[in-house]
């Protein structure tokens, strides 16, 4: 049997789709598995065992459909669900079974703040999409695979494995960042080595805070195998909503995540089901404006940016210091 799996962003959601891949292929004896993903989003999955091989794409599924054809897959399984996936679907003609991505309840509760009739996590859903297949959910988090090459000395920084605090300061959306102000009251309370990650895009941010206090920044220096390294043997992640907090969950790294205009309840919160005492989840309660979006914005649709300016950064330090301390 061969099978090909297709979710082409982001790096959570991606991560997120790790159980489907591992379960489809300890499961189904003999079974051959392809994913296709864009081609930024390679390293994610590029060191996976569960995959046989890896399929990426840049613009179009046109630069892919005319191999893809070759290979006769018996089954398809969409993990993305939107019109690329229904154009590559029509086009390969194979039998498929596709994520259900419940946009009409997510809609409600966006802008009506209707609660969700789901009440599960994301991943519960990609393996339901599987289950026609005989595909149960093992139970275990989920896989991210870091090639030795891409480890870290911790040592040249005088750094031991489980002895600091990571902080991915960073997110495709300013009203899922926490704010710098808040970030330097929670670290000024910490004892731990402080390091920051994120991408060249937040190296202000990070300057910002290496102002006012000790700390070593990676921002803009690491690939993402490197950074998940660094999460993996951190003490605790403080995070935002965002792919390294679900990195995180793949090591059971402890996690203290921030949460601004997103929710947990549309289903994207840490996935540790043998480890749910092990991340906390941060929230300002009692706002009418939350959630503006599922995804984010640049700036407050509001204009007040509650959701995030009054997080209470005090119980956030404790957790985090209790965490480290365990």
């Amino acid at each position: 049997m061969k099978i090909l799996v297709v979710r082409f962003s982001s790096i959570g959601d991606i991560v997120l789709t790790t159980p489907v891949v591992r379960c489809l292929k300890k499961q189904l004896p003999g079974v051959e598995i392809h994913y296709l993903t864009k081609s930024s989003f390679r390293t994610i999955l590029e060191n996976n065992p569960y995959i046989d091989k890896l399929w990426t794409i840049g613009k179009s599924t046109d630069e892919v459909i005319p191999d893809l054809k070759k290979e006769k897959f018996d089954y398809l399984i969409d993990l993305h669900h939107n019109i690329r996936t229904l154009g590559l679907k029509w086009k390969l003609g194979v039998k498929s079974f596709s994520f259900e991505k419940l946009n009409f309840q997510k809609w409600k509760l966006v802008n009506f703040k209707i609660p969700m009739t789901y009440k599960g996590h994301i991943v519960d859903r990609y393996l339901k999409t599987a289950e026609p297949l005989g595909v149960k959910n093992d139970g275990q988090p989920c896989d991210y695979f870091i090639p030795e090459q891409d480890e870290i000395d911790l040592r040249f920084y005088g750094l031991e494995p489980k002895k600091y605090i990571a902080v991915a300061i960073g997110a495709q959306f300013e009203t899922k960042q926490f704010p710098v102000s808040k970030t330097i009251e929670v670290l000024k309370k910490q004892e731990l080595p402080v390091l920051l990650l994120g991408g060249k895009q937040d190296e202000e941010k990070a300057a910002r805070i290496s102002e006012e206090l000790p700390c070593l920044d990676f921002t803009g220096k690491l690939s993402l195998n490197s950074s998940a390294y660094i999460v993996k043997n951190a003490a605790v992640l403080l995070t935002n909503d965002t792919g390294l907090m679900h990195i995180a969950a793949c090591f059971s790294t402890k996690i203290v995540s921030v949460w601004g205009n997103t929710v947990p309840e549309l289903g994207m919160y840490p996935y540790m089901p043998q480890n749910e005492k092990s991340y906390t989840m941060h929230e300002v309660q009692g706002l009418k404006c939350r959630p503006c979006s599922k995804i984010g914005f640049h700036a407050c649709p509001q204009k007040h940016f509650n959701c995030m300016l009054k997080q209470d950064t005090v119980a956030i330090a404790s957790t985090i210091k209790s965490f480290s301390e365990e």
